[in-house]
Order: C-alpha cells, then sequence, then structure tokens
C-alpha cells in the first residue's frame, strides 16, 4: 500500500504499547479473536468466516483487516470471484446504508424547517 499512515511492518512495534499498558485486556482480545478465527470448532467455516471479514473491513475501511484477512481468506481457499462478491456485498451495504439514512435527513430537514 502507499497509504504514508499504513506501515504494517513498522506499525506492529507499537503494540508495545498495549503490551506495556493493558495486557491483560490485550490478552483477553487475543484469546477472543482466536476463538472466532479458530481453524476449526465452529459451524461456519474458517472461509466463510474471513470472508464476512473481509466485507466488514471493506465497510469500515480497515485497512489492517483488509490486509490481513484477505491473505488468510486465501490461505483458506478463497477464490477471486469469491472475493469480489465479498466486495459486492460490502459495497451494497454501504450503499443501502447511505439511502436509507438519507431519508434520515429528509426527515430531520423537515424538522428544522418548523
Amino acid at each position: 500500500m502507499t497509504d504514508s499512515t499504513y506501515d504494517l511492518a513498522g506499525d506492529r512495534k507499537y503494540t508495545k504499547v498495549y503490551k506495556e499498558q493493558t495486557p491483560d485486556i490485550l490478552a483477553a482480545f487475543d484469546a477472543f479473536d482466536s476463538a472466532v478465527f479458530a481453524q476449526e470448532g465452529r459451524e461456519i467455516p474458517i472461509k466463510y468466516r474471513e470472508l464476512m471479514a473481509i466485507a466488514v473491513a471493506l465497510t469500515t475501511q480497515c485497512v489492517y483487516c483488509i490486509d490481513f484477512h484477505t491473505a488468510q481468506a486465501a490461505r483458506a481457499g478463497a477464490t477471486e470471484a469469491e472475493l469480489a462478491e465479498t466486495a459486492w456485498v460490502a459495497t451494497a451495504l454501504r450503499a443501502g446504508a447511505a439511502f436509507t439514512h438519507g431519508r434520515l435527513a429528509f426527515k430531520l430537514s423537515e424538522a428544522h424547517q418548523h
């Protein structure tokens, strides 16, 4: 990536702040994340959980999550076609949210006119 704020290798060094300041919370988060993305023992296969993670990451626009979960999805066997459909799902949700929140803007503009 060319975004100067995103430097995966360099940014990892800042994890030390979590380790030093909130090690208990970091450990709890790591355990939670490991359970969510466990290879076995879940009802939804890992490939589909990774594709869901990509859709959410695209929606929230988290470049770290897009990078990490795309790599994990590829390792789990996700195809380019599946990645494309995942991106379209995220696109539809973002567009749908803008559409429905537009209705809220109409409602609020009515309230401000009175």
